[in-house]
């Protein structure tokens, strides 16, 4: 769908719970809220390409496919944003008062690491050199100190 003009209010997309900044800002039309792709392809997408007029989103292993309106390739075509969003695992919530798209994303499983297995096979503890340390030599007292007897060059030119 094209923008309308003039221009709908813009409606605020909030990601995770911070705003998300586009120069185009989304807007309601037909009950619908649309946004500009740049920003969501960016920040919410792992791949996304074009197979003819087709524009295909994956993110975690899901795929959604959205037809581009008129084949519009531009960074500002605006597409429906709650399906596609739905389509990536998100939930999200529109409050029309305050017209605020919110968007919590859904990301993957995330894996801990396997806990200390004594019996797993592990490498020899290595060798390493440290030397001894020596005992600094103690002071042989040979007197009161002396003045110097050695006499100093004098600067060139005095």
């Amino acid at each position: 769908m094209v923008p309308v003009f003039p221009p709908p209010a813009p409606v605020t997309m909030l990601v995770d719970g911070r705003p998300l900044p586009t120069y185009f800002s989304a807007y309601v039309a037909d009950g619908r809220v649309f946004a500009p792709l740049e920003p969501v392809l960016l920040r919410l997408a792992d791949r996304a390409w074009i197979e003819g007029s087709t524009l295909v989103i994956q993110r975690d292993g899901r795929i959604v496919r959205v037809l581009l309106p008129g084949g519009d390739r531009s960074e500002a075509a605006y597409v429906p944003v709650g399906p596609l969003l739905r389509g990536l695992g998100d939930a999200i919530a529109y409050d029309a008062k305050r017209r605020l798209l919110e968007v919590w994303t859904v990301s993957s499983t995330v894996t801990l690491p396997t806990p200390y297995d004594a019996s797993a096979p592990t490498s020899p503890p290595r060798a390493v050199f440290t030397p001894q340390p020596v005992a600094t030599p103690r002071p042989v007292w040979s007197g009161p100190p002396l003045p110097r007897r050695t006499p100093l060059p004098l600067p060139p030119g005095a």
